[in-house]
């Protein structure tokens, strides 16, 4: 029944996406932020977490997990380092991440040669 509830929830913030896509003239770029900042803004009113147990990859696999993640990360650091938790922070908790994106885009360019579009 997870992996039901984690298709249905993260198929869901899809769907959402794709009508905010439809009906705006908001482009994929902002919408990623926007993706982002959500998550930051629920995890930081400590709504994120909840339903991201209840969800399970559902809910942390999108942008908006990704965005709580860094909040996660960022609090944290403020804690332990002061102001300069808020420049690190989310870099320490989100790294692998990071650096997963990188290496696989990075790999996927020299693969395929990628060509700009006419």
């Amino acid at each position: 029944m997870e992996y039901v509830r984690a298709f249905l929830v993260g198929g869901g913030i899809c769907v959402l996406v794709q009508i905010l896509m439809d009906n705006t003239k908001l482009m994929p770029g902002r919408i990623m932020v926007l993706l982002v900042v959500t998550g930051s803004i629920l995890g930081a009113l400590g709504l994120y977490d909840p339903f991201a147990e209840w969800a399970g990859a559902g809910a942390t696999v999108p942008l908006l997990g990704f965005g709580n993640t860094l909040w996660k990360g960022v609090w944290k650091s403020m804690g332990e380092d002061g102001l300069l938790g808020v420049f690190k922070g989310g870099f320490t908790a989100s790294a692998v991440g990071i650096s997963g994106a990188l290496i696989f885009g990075y790999l996927g360019s020299v693969l395929f040669k990628p060509k700009m579009k006419s």
